[in-house]
């Protein structure tokens, strides 16, 4: 019997026709991040890329929400070793000055009237639900404005229906992304 078979899985596998994240996929990626934080970095893998990854859907996968859950904790351990190591640089006062000017240009995106706030796909085409998207962008609104609690976990898990003439994903994805940089970067 190999070694690889009885080693415990890292995951709980996706239950009935639920479609899970492909193992083999996980695990590289995993022992990739896993070398790189225990080297102390490289440009190869940082906070940023954990928060992008995208892995491929397969029966017998990994229970999507049990690996997402820890990236998460990854991403959170990736941006606490970035900004040591800005503010060991560069200094806090840079730091937090940097995070202000993100956190601004999101807000710029955020003060936009509602149904505005993003461009709109094809009339055929289907995006993010605009009534949905603006009811998490003026709770976002509230958070950098007036410090309505909102965590890192509830923005990454934003999840919208799909409509007609919706709101381009590509960009609420990336002011999603945006706001949980601002949001580890000030914790």
């Amino acid at each position: 019997m190999s070694d690889a078979s009885t080693r415990p899985q890292p995951f709980p596998s996706a239950q009935g026709r639920q479609k899970g994240y492909d193992r083999a996929a996980v695990d590289a990626f995993l022992a990739e991040a896993r070398g790189t934080f225990e080297r102390g970095g490289g440009a190869a893998l940082d906070a940023r890329s954990v928060r992008e990854v995208a892995f491929p859907l397969t029966r017998g996968g990994y229970d999507v929400a049990a690996v997402d859950a820890a990236l998460g904790r990854i991403e959170d351990a990736f941006a606490a070793r970035e900004r040591e190591r800005a503010i060991a640089v560069s200094g806090a006062d840079a730091w937090v000055q940097g995070a202000r000017e993100d956190a601004q240009v999101i807000l710029n995106r955020l003060s936009r009237p509602k149904r505005e706030r993003f461009d709109r796909v094809g009339v055929f085409a289907y995006g993010y639900a605009p009534d949905e998207v603006d009811l998490v962008a003026d709770r976002l609104t509230r958070y950098f404005e007036s410090g309505e609690t909102v965590t890192v976990d509830q923005v990454r898990g934003a999840a919208f229906r799909t409509v007609r003439r919706g709101y381009r994903e590509e960009q609420v994805d990336a002011l999603l992304d945006a706001v949980v940089g601002v949001m580890l970067a000030v914790r």
